[in-house]
């Protein structure tokens, strides 16, 4: 599976090993894991105990019954936590390989890729349906730490295929993606201040989830 030609044999940002992106897969892939098991504890919980109140259940607002039992909450026909169950394991397992000395041929890099394109759709379609499906209207704790750790994860393994030359964009486009590794926090930060804003207007999250903590600590 690995092949030891790729990224060794290229010029300057491809030659180096991403000893930082290895750790923030294996960091990414532990939370989104972690919150895929939560939610499908919670899942079987209800199943177990219908009508029962969820742990992730803080107000009409921030809760993780909602999004379970809907529609939404089994896209492919079966719950989407089994999804990250299965799935999260990818980025830990490519993570540890890369600190290991692994180096991946294109191919699987572009598949990989594949996989986060599929993540981030994905979420991008489950966030507007949790903000604005009549159905729902709510925010899943757990759910958001999957949003949260899924859109720099994107945006770190696209930016490292241009930059290892899986995306044809010669030299100088390879050595401007690795440059703007250094921007993904800010770009995160921006993606997060729209997803909140976007909540914002729709749901008056921002006042909602303070007064969800503020309760919390009474």
């Amino acid at each position: 599976m690995a092949d030891i030609r790729n990224d060794a044999s290229a010029p300057a940002p491809a030659a180096r090993r991403p000893i930082v992106m290895a750790v923030w897969l294996v960091i990414a892939g532990v939370i989104g894991w972690w919150a895929a098991f939560q939610l499908t504890i919670e899942k079987f919980a209800a199943l177990e105990h219908p009508g029962t109140k969820a742990a992730c259940d803080f107000s009409v607002l921030v809760q993780c019954t909602a999004n379970l039992d809907s529609w939404q909450g089994r896209a492919f026909g079966f719950p989407n936590p089994i999804i990250g169950l299965a799935c999260w394991i990818a980025p830990i397992v490519v993570g540890m390989a890369i600190l290991a000395g692994a180096r991946f041929a294109k191919w699987f890099w572009f598949l990989f890729w594949c996989g986060f394109v599929f993540a981030f759709g994905f979420i991008i379609w489950l966030m507007t349906q949790s903000i604005y499906a009549p159905n729902l209207h709510t925010l899943c704790p757990w759910c958001m730490t999957t949003w949260a750790v899924v859109i720099p994860s994107f945006y770190v393994v696209t930016l490292h295929l241009f930059r290892i030359g899986v995306f044809p964009v010669g030299e100088k486009g390879r050595h401007i993606a690795d440059r703007l590794m250094a921007w993904v926090p800010l770009a995160t930060f921006v993606s997060y201040v729209i997803i909140l804003l976007l909540a914002q207007f729709e749901l008056n999250a921002i006042v909602n989830i303070l007064q969800t903590i503020g309760n919390s600590f009474r």
